[in-house]
């Protein structure tokens, strides 16, 4: 399955890319895989944080008619996640498999995102480098999904007067 992929996309991709690339040492660029697989530990890594860290009772919290809840988010993020996987494989595939009726509490949702990330992960580290090209696309599209999902999820935090765990003073390292 081919996924259109948005000038957006593919700038972030190398802003990431760069980004990422700075950070290592020695100064070695990353090959495509490896930024993908850098980009997409780091954002699940994040909404995962923010799926344990809200509480269960606002997790039915939407902002309004039609729009989802914070916990119809969480699911339809590890949807993405289950795509990535399953289209990663060659697996025929649609988006949104996860029902978000079928969880019910957040203790659920939260394992069902946790299992999502344990697939796609698992995927993208049996993808050899010189293989990702073929599965490039579908994977910039989960990526870019989940970025505009978690900066939905950032807006839940702040209107329900909290503030997201990335957001939070760190301790400082020794």
């Amino acid at each position: 399955m081919k996924l259109p992929v948005t000038a957006l996309s593919v700038s972030a991709l190398a802003l990431m890319a760069a980004a990422s690339a700075s950070a290592q040492a020695p100064k070695q660029r990353p090959t495509p895989a490896q930024a993908v697989r850098g980009n997409f530990a780091q954002l699940n890594k994040e909404v995962l944080a923010m799926a344990e860290d809200f509480p269960a009772d606002k997790y039915n919290y939407s902002p309004g008619k039609d729009v989802r809840s914070f916990g119809d988010v969480i699911i339809h993020i590890a949807s993405g996640n289950v795509f990535g996987a399953k289209a990663g494989r060659g697996e025929d595939v649609k988006w949104d498999e996860l029902d978000p009726k079928d969880y019910k509490t957040k203790a659920d949702m939260v394992a069902a995102l946790r299992k999502s990330i344990d697939d796609a992960t698992a995927t993208l580290k049996a993808t050899p480098d010189d293989k990702f090209k073929e599965t490039l696309f579908p994977w910039m599209a989960v990526i870019e999904h989940e970025a505009e999902h978690f900066g939905q999820l950032n807006a839940y935090y702040r209107v329900n007067g909290l503030v997201p765990p990335q957001s939070r003073p760190q301790p400082k390292a020794n």
